[in-house]
């Protein structure tokens, strides 16, 4: 049972760490492979399909832009929305692979949401920029064991 628990704790840290709620998955992870209780395999599939399904609820956000965006309390101004699609558009989907990074990695997720990304896109780049991040965090981690 505690197991179980140890893997919804990661789930949980992993899905809010990429959305817009400050959160941090990674000290979690490295905690989990270092107390050797589950499988690195294990560990790394529970954290990456959190962590991308996190980041699918700011796609989804994003995908609510121009529905939102005259709202009084909507965060960005007019001005801001069109540098961020600016942005988007100039560097297009392969910018996701920087979905992984901090400070940008989410808003990022957002972008392409408003930018109408693919959604089956947006999974398949922003899935594996999230998974090499957390091999990276384990292979780090496993350095520390035996």
């Amino acid at each position: 049972m505690r197991e179980t628990i140890a893997l919804a704790g990661l789930f949980g840290a992993s899905f809010l760490a990429a959305t817009l709620v400050p959160a941090q998955s990674e000290a979690v992870l490295a905690g989990m492979v270092l107390a050797e209780t589950h499988a690195p395999g294990v560990l790394l599939a529970v954290a990456a399909c959190a962590n991308t399904l996190g980041a699918c609820v700011n796609w989804w956000l994003g995908r609510q832009v121009d529905r939102l965006r005259d709202r009084a309390w909507f965060p960005l101004s007019p001005a801001a929305l069109e540098r961020t699609r600016g942005a988007y558009a100039r560097w297009g989907w392969p910018s996701l692979f920087l979905s992984w990074a901090p400070f940008i990695g989410d808003p990022l997720t957002v972008a392409a949401g408003a930018m109408h990304e693919p959604l089956w896109r947006f999974v398949l780049v922003v899935g594996a920029a999230k998974t090499a991040r957390y091999v990276a965090v384990i292979k780090l981690a496993e350095r520390f064991v035996g």
